[in-house]
């Protein structure tokens, strides 16, 4: 049996919120930015464990311990017609990296996206992570050179939704 065989992506479930929202701070302290403040942490665990979910939240495990999350949610290709499966955070844990993690997590993600019919799948990454842009350029990923990435704050737009 090869390490990467004791690999498992999974939906996470009500019970995975602690665990997930510890993997969040990870990616988090990775990404040196604040970590969610407890408000946010409820809106995480409301938003991908509640009811009425906006994204979905899938763990990975290996050797039976949580080493990685996703976070998933769907937008829609009116050129396509069909949904696309948006990436919102992939990140598997330093000490799990380079045991096929995060190609497993691709190989789940993919076969997600085609069960839901999607025409694709898309993210961002951020410019420095060369680590990241070496992996997805190595499964065969397209970079778009021809979109720029815009953003609106909510401050922003609560100030443009008043007319300001």
């Amino acid at each position: 049996m090869t390490e990467r065989s004791t690999i498992d992506i999974r939906e996470a479930g009500p019970g995975d919120i602690g665990v997930f929202l510890d993997l969040v701070d990870a990616l988090a302290d990775y990404e040196k930015l604040e970590r969610p403040s407890a408000e946010a942490r409820e809106r995480l665990a409301r938003d991908g464990f509640g009811d009425t979910r906006r994204i979905q939240p899938y763990l990975a495990e290996r050797a039976g311990r949580p080493v990685g999350y996703a976070v998933t949610l769907f937008t829609y290709s009116s050129f396509l017609a069909l949904p696309t499966l948006y990436l919102e955070d992939l990140f598997v844990l330093p000490e799990a990296r380079s045991k096929g993690v995060g190609r497993a997590f691709f190989r789940y993600l993919a076969a997600e996206a085609v069960r839901h019919g999607c025409g694709r799948m898309d993210w961002v990454v951020l410019d420095w992570n060369e680590l990241a842009i070496d992996f997805y350029e190595r499964l065969g990923a397209t970079r778009l050179t021809e979109w720029h990435t815009y953003r609106l704050n909510a401050d922003q737009l609560a100030r443009i939704a008043a007319g300001q």
